[in-house]
């Protein structure tokens, strides 16, 4: 059997599981009240859910703040993430880092019904998933793409090919964490999606960084397809020295 049917086969038998059997990472319904409690007091009143038709895993509802006069765009929050304990180095198991959610910023005249416009939704599930399907974890700074290049856009209406996590910060500029007791912290993080050479920037300088470009060009790191690459002019004439230097 060819890789590409084993990989076709497993897929399958994972869609098939998640539609016959209950998710093995929940949320207690008390849990549940708390997180949409925490969502509505920190991002607004949901007025959506996108709700998961399967769940092999984890449960991941994506709660949908509409745009408002103190904030004019989109806000999806994922719930059904942090019932899942990552796997986290040892090093690092005493510093509440094993839970998270995501979060990302669309702007009030995104289409949700074009097609083109599904990758963000796939693009939270994908990453929401990533500690489970590598057994691993995931955090501040952590980039995601679809090939090892990162060259792959995410859909035909956008060049963005990468993301990258950011804190999800309130107004305060504190971290939004949520407290469980039967939990501890839920971490939430900012999916912030970028181009490639933003994503070669960070991780040569750093992404904080990367963070404080984003930050000075744009009030709030709100997808937009056809925003400016921060890190194009740079990172562009960077390569080409390498190349320069290896012939």
């Amino acid at each position: 059997m060819s890789e590409m049917n084993k990989f076709n086969k497993s897929k399958m038998h994972y869609y098939i599981k998640g539609l016959q059997e209950p998710p093995k990472y929940v949320y207690s319904k008390e849990e549940v009240k708390q997180l949409e409690n925490f969502v509505k007091n920190k991002y607004g009143e949901y007025t959506s859910v996108y709700h998961e038709l399967y769940s092999p895993d984890i449960h991941l509802d994506i709660l949908v703040v509409p745009p408002s006069k103190k904030d004019n765009y989109y806000k999806l929050v994922t719930k059904g993430m942090g019932a899942y304990q990552m796997n986290v180095p040892n090093a690092l198991k005493d510093h509440d880092i094993d839970r998270a959610e995501l979060v990302i910023y669309l702007p009030p005249d995104w289409d949700f019904n074009q097609k083109d416009n599904g990758w963000v939704i796939s693009l939270l599930k994908v990453i929401a998933r990533t500690p489970i399907f590598e057994n691993g974890w995931i955090g501040y700074g952590q980039t995601f793409s679809q090939n090892v290049e990162g060259t792959i856009p995410y859909s035909p209406n956008t060049t963005f090919s990468n993301a990258i996590l950011f804190d999800s910060n309130d107004y305060l500029k504190d971290k939004n964490e949520l407290y469980m007791q039967s939990k501890g912290r839920i971490n939430f993080f900012q999916v912030v999606p970028i181009y490639r050479e933003e994503m070669i920037y960070a991780k040569l300088n750093g992404a904080e960084n990367l963070s404080e470009i984003l930050s000075k060009e744009f009030k709030q790191p709100i997808v937009n397809n056809f925003r400016k690459n921060c890190c194009e002019e740079e990172i562009n004439k960077l390569l080409e020295e390498e190349m320069e230097m290896e012939i």
